[in-house]
């Protein structure tokens, strides 16, 4: 029969590299992990691990298992977790991942009304799974995804939260400030400054350059929005941003928004959730708060 000890073990061997790590992290006896093994793999009349010289190489079936482990075992901590802090009247933590550079700015101000209205639930922003959240969803290591670009898969929801129109921002002295609108045509000799970010993640290539067969003349990239503004303030560049955080610096940079085009780049955030967690009260009041963002954090409709 296959057992929880059976996952965490094959887990651990493949992070470590042998048995005896393995049972040390376990607190379990080396005698003990390679019987409970064995008797695995005659009760499913196949090998989990061959030998090769010091080292185990995880079998087809061991493979397999290892997926299992590294999917179920998250899962049941998870849950273990919640039902401690339910039995201790806890709410727990809403774990947080950003898949959206500007978005910080936005997810503070959702943040601090959240705070005052859930004060049993602590709030954690992991920034580390930018670009690559949908496997921390699915891994339960975060509990909200907050991107641009939702991918829809079973067991995943995306819900949109507030819409938004990428600009491309200029310095006020730049020849284009004062353009109602900006034509691909005319970034052919613009330094574009953009996070570092897949160009195909990146609006004004996808959406805007590319379409018209047009590059700039150079593209650049900085991590924090403050440097990257300060950055085209001082004629060094252009860059894309949303408009609302165009005009939440506004008064701080010399800089002005310009339209991307006749019709503009209109986008959406959203939120993504596993399904089965939409009914967990802090986790849906999370999100039906962030759809009322403050006036400063969002374009109107």
């Amino acid at each position: 029969m296959l057992e929880r000890i059976h996952l965490a073990v094959i887990r651990e061997v493949e992070a470590r590299g042998s048995l005896t790590a393995a049972a040390d992290v376990l607190c379990v006896t080396q005698s003990a992990l390679s019987h409970s093994m064995k008797k695995l793999e005659q009760q499913m009349g196949t090998d989990v691990w061959l030998r090769e010289g010091r080292r185990l190489r995880l079998t087809q079936a061991g493979q397999y298992l290892l997926a299992v482990a590294n999917r179920v075992l998250p899962q049941l901590a998870l849950a273990e977790e919640r039902l401690g802090q339910f039995a201790q009247g806890e709410r727990g933590t809403l774990r947080i991942g950003m898949e959206c550079h500007p978005c910080y700015q936005w997810l503070l101000k959702v943040v601090s009304p959240y705070l005052a209205a859930w004060p049993d639930v602590d709030v954690d922003v992991k920034q580390k799974f930018q670009f690559g959240g949908i496997g921390a969803l699915f891994g339960y290591e975060i509990d909200l995804l907050v991107t641009p670009d939702p991918l829809h898969k079973p067991g995943l929801v995306f819900e949109p939260v507030f819409d938004y129109e990428q600009v491309l921002v200029v310095a006020r002295s730049h020849p284009l400030a004062n353009a109602a609108q900006v034509k691909p045509q005319q970034l052919t000799q613009e330094v574009l400054i953009t996070y570092p970010v897949a160009l195909e993640r990146l609006d004004i290539y996808n959406q805007f350059l590319l379409p018209a067969g047009i590059t700039p003349k150079r593209h650049k990239t900085i991590e924090t929005t403050d440097i990257m503004l300060q950055m085209v303030a001082s004629g060094r560049g252009v860059a894309a941003l949303p408009r609302w955080l165009v005009q939440e610096y506004a008064g701080k940079v010399d800089v002005l928004p310009v339209r991307l085009g006749p019709r503009g780049i209109h986008k959406q955030i959203f939120l993504g959730a596993r399904e089965a967690d939409l009914q967990v009260d802090y986790l849906r009041a999370f999100i039906d708060l962030a759809r009322r963002p403050p006036p400063a954090a969002a374009d109107q409709p």
